[in-house]
């Protein structure tokens, strides 16, 4: 059953977003409640899983993966024991950021961070070497127009 969330949840929610390091304090002023309440607002959400973590959100080129690459996969496995040797790969290997199960042609999508193109071919045959797929392709993002973690409220 979901938490239900209310406007000041809303605009707690929403600075955490912009800024997870606001100190109690900040958010209870800025939301016009007294710090008590905000810090149990914040605790009842952790409690929820609402607010799963808290991050700091890096620079990839200023840390040496500035290429964005879409990876995509199709397989002709559908079985529970290929789908858990997927995931045992996909956790395995730190340059996917993100990997979604999808409708549709195609069957994953992970979304990588590299260095360059040669991270990029070591990566694939690491992939590759782990599990088995019938098809693999990748595009490499050429821009970032947008690339958030917020989402809407």
């Amino acid at each position: 059953m979901a938490t239900q969330i209310d406007t000041l949840d809303h605009q707690i929610l929403s600075l955490l977003q912009k800024d997870a390091s606001l100190s109690v304090d900040a958010i209870s002023d800025a939301v016009a409640l007294s710090r008590n309440a905000c810090w149990r607002r914040i605790k009842t959400m952790e409690g929820a899983g609402i607010i799963r973590k808290r991050v700091a959100l890096l620079d990839a080129a200023q840390i040496g993966c500035p290429l964005s690459v879409l990876v995509m996969i199709r397989t002709d496995h559908h079985s529970d024991t290929w789908r858990k040797e997927f995931a045992i790969a996909v956790e395995a290997l730190p340059e996917i950021t993100a990997a979604y199960r999808m409708t549709g042609d195609l069957d994953y999508v992970l979304k990588v961070q590299l260095a360059d193109m040669a991270a990029y071919d070591r990566f694939y045959k690491r992939l590759t070497s782990r599990i088995s797929v019938s098809d693999i392709s990748a595009s490499f993002v050429m821009e970032d127009i947008k690339d958030t973690t917020a989402l809407p409220l």
